[in-house]
């Protein structure tokens, strides 16, 4: 990728560009706010498809497991938004996590990406948003490494680079998946969990308020937030975060609602460090986040008719 056109695909893009979300939906309740934002941000964001990601938690038996689940989740959320037509443009993910840095894990998904990236250019790149271990867009690129030069990587995964570790969900469940991206030079947009895009939760009030009733899908949306969070604070003071958001929010309006940086891109370690190298390839680095407009935004976007 020549040079003018790697730092264009680090800023956030001025017109409508074509996007692929992958998501391990069933994990937690934020996958599906990401999504609904996705399809409500249409003038902006043309979506090709969506993938689901592999997760093992007590949400799930098995990687296969949350993969399939989240498949099925997906399918849910488009319903409740009304783009049924998007379903057959949903991908079943791996059932595994890459067993190392060279070996992709074959699967619907996987090949989707790769065969889809043959119809972009570097001047006109196909934009990948994950917001889950990103075990299948690692064996996309392993597949075809031509990618790197016709794609941007916008990933929520890891840690602020300040923290003391990356032992955070997405980016330990597969850290094999982590560095072939990090490492393969692919223009990437990191949004650290904890230290950064932690600032975007929500409350019960909040929801109750803002998203209740107002229709099927907002509805759902507040409705399995409120039941997820008071399953374990039941009686308690509570707040959610629905960081998976901030992602979409990237593309949609990224110079309002963040601010970020080039950095040199680190390499994730296997003991849940970043090592640096200041001589690495630059990556954009997500720093900062403003919770209210974002919040505002999101809130305008699920309640309009």
């Amino acid at each position: 990728m020549k040079p003018e056109n790697y730092y264009r695909c680090l800023e956030v893009p001025q017109g409508p560009v074509d996007v692929v979300l992958d998501t391990d939906a069933y994990n937690e309740i934020d996958d599906q706010f990401a999504i609904a934002y996705l399809l409500r941000s249409e003038e902006k964001l043309r979506v090709k498809g969506l993938c689901a990601a592999p997760f093992y938690n007590d949400n799930s038996t098995s990687p296969a497991d949350g993969m399939e689940k989240s498949y099925h989740e997906i399918h849910k959320v488009l319903s409740l938004a009304g783009r049924e037509d998007l379903i057959p443009h949903t991908y079943r993910g791996s059932a595994s996590y890459l067993p190392d840095e060279k070996t992709p894990v074959s699967s619907e998904a996987a090949t989707f990406l790769a065969e889809l990236s043959r119809s972009y250019t570097e001047e006109n790149p196909l934009y990948i948003l994950a917001i889950g271990a990103i075990t299948n867009v690692a064996s996309a690129f392993l597949l075809r490494p031509e990618m790197k030069d016709c794609t941007v990587v916008v990933w929520l995964g890891g840690q602020a680079h300040h923290m003391p570790h990356t032992d955070e969900f997405n980016m330990k469940q597969d850290i094999a998946a982590a560095r072939v991206i990090f490492g393969c030079g692919v223009p990437l947009v990191q949004l650290p969990c904890a230290g950064v895009v932690d600032r975007f939760y929500t409350t019960q009030p909040e929801l109750e308020y803002w998203l209740k009733g107002k229709n099927p899908l907002a509805d759902y949306l507040a409705t399995n937030t409120i039941r997820a969070a008071t399953s374990y604070a039941a009686g308690k003071p509570w707040s959610r975060v629905i960081w998976d958001v901030t992602a979409v929010a990237w593309l949609v309006n990224g110079n309002r609602f963040m601010l970020s940086r080039l950095v040199p891109a680190p390499m994730p370690e296997y003991d849940f460090r970043y090592g640096m190298a200041q001589d690495n390839h630059l990556m954009s680095y997500v720093y900062y986040l403003n919770r209210d407009a974002l919040f505002s935004d999101l809130v305008n976007r699920l309640t309009r008719e």
